[in-house]
């Protein structure tokens, strides 16, 4: 019989060396940065109930959530598939003694009950930051920045920001009196750009000409700057679009005096997570890729289900995909080639001169009593070797 113990769940990868020693250079390089800009690492864990886990209103994220039974109580858990509402419940919760800004980041493994297409992975690992407590387009500026550098150390270049607002289409939303089930239906076909069936959704509602028209207009909505100045016109009487239009022009204008050279696109229709963010949203593309690498916005008042509403705005990315798209790899901070081969020996001094060779971050490894292969099998392009009296580093070159 075939034996096949050693196969994978499909959508389950391992990293093998050198791959999980760059992922995990990389994701020390990164909390350093939030560490510099005031973020604060807190480490959620893996499984939490499943009423914690589900806050807000996405469906999405229940789908995607693997769920099991807590044998000591019954209550049902659920193995994350997203560290940000785990991050809102330690600040509701656990931080209550703050009232000002709270800037928390984090890193971890998520698990998705689904890949995100053909063959796609299922686990991931999640790396983001989180501002908690202030309002206004600072905060959302801070995150894209911050989001823009992460990309910039992780070596993924040639990167375009897409900005948007959910406000807008909860706007239109409203003023159609949709149901969340048409809401739901609507937003699929805007976020597939799909303006057949969009047009056909709206022929079979019960809404006024002018509203339907507005709803279709909004999915060919997207651009440079000038989009903003064609939307206001559009929608001159809808008091929220203009207040969401607005934001976004603000937020723009930060990161054009912070980022000069940043290439913004505005898409008025992006509503990526729009039952769980409630104003800005963003994300950053590469050139030839079709995903999101980074993404994020606000979600205002997420903690309330723990009991305490705040202001909020964040943006995660994927570890994993960083390291596969940078151009860096073998830049700072990533592996370290070759090492030093120690002979085997009981000699004290060389034992001493191991530890010293280490302690000043020199990779060592040390041959044991009859084993197979030498130096360049354990990957050293250097020997200690005893001449004169003492154990000195050789190149083997």
């Amino acid at each position: 019989m075939n034996n096949e113990r050693w196969l994978l769940p499909e959508g389950i990868e391992e990293l093998l060396p050198p791959q999980a020693q760059q992922l995990e250079n990389l994701r020390r390089v990164l909390l350093d940065l939030f560490n510099r800009w005031g973020y604060e690492l807190v480490i959620p864990p893996l499984v939490e109930y499943l009423d914690s886990l589900l806050i807000g209103n996405s469906n999405d994220l229940d789908i995607q959530t693997f769920k099991l039974t807590d044998q000591l109580n019954g209550r049902l858990m659920g193995v994350r598939a997203d560290i940000t509402p785990q991050v809102a419940r330690i600040d509701a919760h656990r931080m209550s003694n703050r009232n000002g800004p709270v800037r928390l980041c984090y890193q971890g493994t998520v698990l998705h009950t689904r890949g995100d297409g053909l063959g796609g992975s299922r686990s991931f690992t999640q790396i983001g930051a989180e501002l908690f407590g202030h309002t206004g387009v600072d905060g959302d500026a801070e995150m894209v920045c911050l989001m823009l550098e992460t990309l910039d150390i992780a070596g993924v270049n040639q990167v375009n920001v897409d900005l948007g607002h959910v406000g807008i289409f909860h706007a239109l939303s409203k003023e159609a009196g949709l149901n969340i089930e048409q809401e739901t239906i609507l937003f699929d076909a805007l976020q597939r750009k799909a303006m057949p069936e969009v047009e056909s959704l709206l022929a079979d509602l019960n809404i006024n000409e002018n509203t339907r028209k507005s709803i279709a207009d909004l999915a060919g909505m997207n651009g440079g700057i000038a989009i903003l100045s064609v939307a206001r016109k559009r929608f001159s009487n809808n008091k929220e679009i203009l207040s969401a239009l607005d934001e976004i022009a603000h937020v723009a204008e930060r990161l054009g005096e912070q980022r000069p050279e940043l290439q913004l696109h505005f898409d008025l229709a992006e509503l990526r997570g729009f039952r769980y963010h409630t104003g800005i949203v963003f994300a950053a593309y590469q050139q030839g890729q079709g995903r999101a690498i980074a993404q994020g916005g606000r979600y205002d008042d997420i903690g309330k289900v723990f009991g305490r509403a705040r202001p909020a705005t964040g943006f995660s990315a994927d570890v994993r995909a960083l390291v596969a798209l940078g151009s860096q790899k073998e830049s700072q901070n990533t592996l370290q080639s070759g090492g030093v081969f120690a002979p085997a020996s009981d000699d004290a001094v060389l034992v001493n001169k191991i530890r010293e060779l280490r302690e000043a971050g020199e990779r060592v490894v040390c041959e044991l009593k009859g084993q197979e292969g030498g130096a360049s099998e354990a990957g050293c392009d250097k020997a200690l070797d005893f001449s004169d009296g003492q154990w000195i580093v050789k190149n083997l070159n």
